[in-house]
């Protein structure tokens, strides 16, 4: 059975968002693996590799603050805070998967996840949003201007800078 890692990104944004929830209302019973293993239930089938899911919830589950850190100064005019609960776990699951996937998700593939879940998601603008933010990111952490390399799949704007101005360039999307 072919693994579907678009929907497991989904079901991860749905858990953190509950996680998230959960834990900020007080709820000392939110554990992210037993939310993971309610929200898969109904897909478990179609979605082929849930140890994919599973690892990645936990693991951006228990990087919260560092990705927050990192976040923070690549927005600095939208405190973390006041970003909506879904812009901001897709940007951690977007941060993760750019610095600590790199060798089985490409930098490409992250940022354009990240991109679609915005789209699917968020408001009107949030996937612009994440976009300059992981693009930042991006450039960041592997200390270039160039963006991930270009495919012939569907299009999704990437912020560059040229001359010190902001140019959008578009790349292409593509998932794992």
């Amino acid at each position: 059975m072919a693994s579907n890692r678009h929907l497991g990104r989904i079901i991860v944004l749905q858990s953190l968002y509950e996680y998230e929830f959960r834990a900020n209302a007080g709820d000392e019973t939110a554990k992210i693996d037993s939310v993971v293993a309610k929200d898969i239930e109904p897909y478990a089938k179609a979605l082929g590799d849930t140890q994919f899911v599973y690892q990645l919830a936990e693991n951006v589950a228990g990087k919260f603050e560092e990705l927050d850190l990192v976040l923070q100064p690549l927005a600095p005019e939208w405190p973390l805070e006041t970003i909506a609960a879904v812009d901001r776990n897709i940007l951690r699951i977007g941060l993760y998967e750019l610095k600590y996937c790199g060798d089985t998700v490409p930098p490409k593939v992250a940022i354009n996840e990240a991109v679609e879940l915005a789209k699917e998601f968020g408001s009107e603008t949030s996937s612009k949003f994440v976009n300059g933010v992981l693009g930042t990111a991006y450039r960041e952490i592997y200390g270039t201007e160039e963006q991930p390399a270009q495919t012939n799949d569907a299009q999704s704007a990437v912020p560059k800078e040229q001359d010190g101005e902001k140019k959008t360039e578009a790349t292409g999307g593509a998932a794992a």
